[in-house]
């Protein structure tokens, strides 16, 4: 059975594709090209002529080549700016906060690489994602610290199908002592971070590359005074603290809320703020990944947020209601991804937030 993994140029691909060598099956790598930093080098920030992804195709290569297996190379640069950096952008005008990366696994890595991969005469794909697949079920990795389900919630049982994640049921340790053990180049590789075309960047300074940021007030949101500037609503989140502009103020200040219509970001101090909390949201554009539509379950509001119980009520459009007690910097355009214990059954798009049957008019 042939198997054509994608190869990221770190450590978790590289481990995947070799076990899944070990394990017999004929493995192929494909790595793909997403961004393409050599376009204007001095843009993006980059000083030494070397797009970042270059270097990763470099260390796919070298892992490959320690494994014994071939390389191939495709480009989505149209696919990824017209399917994930346009809708990315698109959010960021609207005052939301996007993730990309989601896009990226629904648009790119389980639909582009798929067709690609099954030119290459693929019986099955594979990707060094912290998840399981169990019958029809998609599972949380066990490392819950590294579980990527979060990410999968915008993917269809029906692009799941011939998927593997062969390191799904390993914890990152185990992932870089096999690593280690088997010489693979990449074994001490520094985790990604961030926002994928971003990486190492400056977030500001790459945004206003792309959307010029008007400068406006920031108020506190409990006394209505101004207390500073912002340099772009784009550039910032719900919840943010650090670099808001308030390096000053000795009290601890959150970003509680954005109004496009006005221009205004909005601060609350305090790590409990009752400007941070919510109690109901509305959830758009639902992924089913389960046919299971329970009315208890538990949701994730951002990729390192703690589960939290909800109820859930089904809506028309596609759309449906949670509800929670005192969510915490709950943020449109963020998602919202819903587990029944260990199984990942449907996320979708945060829309709108409420807390007393109202909706927060700070984050207009």
């Amino acid at each position: 059975m042939k198997v054509v993994v994608g190869m990221s140029g770190g450590v978790d691909s590289a481990v995947a594709a070799l076990l899944l060598k070990q394990q017999g099956y004929e493995v192929v790598g494909l790595f793909m090209k997403n961004w393409d930093s050599n376009i204007n080098n001095d843009k993006e920030g980059i000083t030494d002529g070397v797009c970042p992804q270059e270097l990763d195709y470099r260390d796919a290569q070298n892992v490959c080549d320690e494994i014994g297996i071939p390389l191939y190379r495709v480009d989505f640069i149209k696919e990824y700016w017209d399917d994930v950096f346009k809708y990315f952008l698109s959010e960021l005008e609207k005052g939301r906060t996007p993730n990309p990366d989601i896009m990226c696994n629904k648009y790119i890595k389980f639909d582009k690489f798929k067709k690609e991969a099954k030119k290459l005469g693929a019986d099955k794909i594979a990707t060094g994602h912290y998840a399981r697949i169990e019958g029809n079920k998609l599972l949380r990795g066990v490392d819950n610290n590294k579980d990527q389900t979060y990410f999968l919630s915008q993917v269809t049982l029906e692009q799941l199908k011939d998927v593997m994640f062969p390191i799904g049921h390993l914890n990152k340790s185990e992932v870089r002592e096999i690593a280690r053990k088997n010489h693979i180049p990449v074994a001490e590789k520094k985790d990604s971070t961030g926002i994928c075309f971003i990486g190492e960047r400056n977030y500001q300074k790459f945004v206003a590359n792309y959307l010029k940021g008007k400068k406006g007030d920031i108020i506190d949101v409990e006394t209505g005074n101004k207390v500073g500037e912002h340099n772009g609503l784009m550039n910032y989140t719900i919840g943010q603290r650090r670099n808001v502009g308030l390096s000053g103020d000795e009290k601890r200040h959150y970003v509680c809320g954005k109004d496009s219509k006005t221009n205004t970001l909005y601060v609350a101090y305090g790590d409990d703020s009752k400007y941070l909390l919510s109690d109901e949201a509305i959830i758009e554009d639902i992924n089913h990944i389960s046919d299971k539509c329970p009315t208890f379950a538990t949701a994730k509001f951002r990729y390192r947020s703690e589960d939290i119980p909800v109820t859930i009520e089904y809506l028309d459009n596609n759309e449906i209601k949670v509800k929670y007690t005192d969510g915490k910097a709950v943020t449109p355009g963020q998602a919202c991804v819903i587990y029944l214990g260990e199984e990942c059954i449907m996320g979708g798009i945060i829309k709108q937030v409420f807390k007393d049957n109202k909706e927060l008019w700070y984050l207009k």
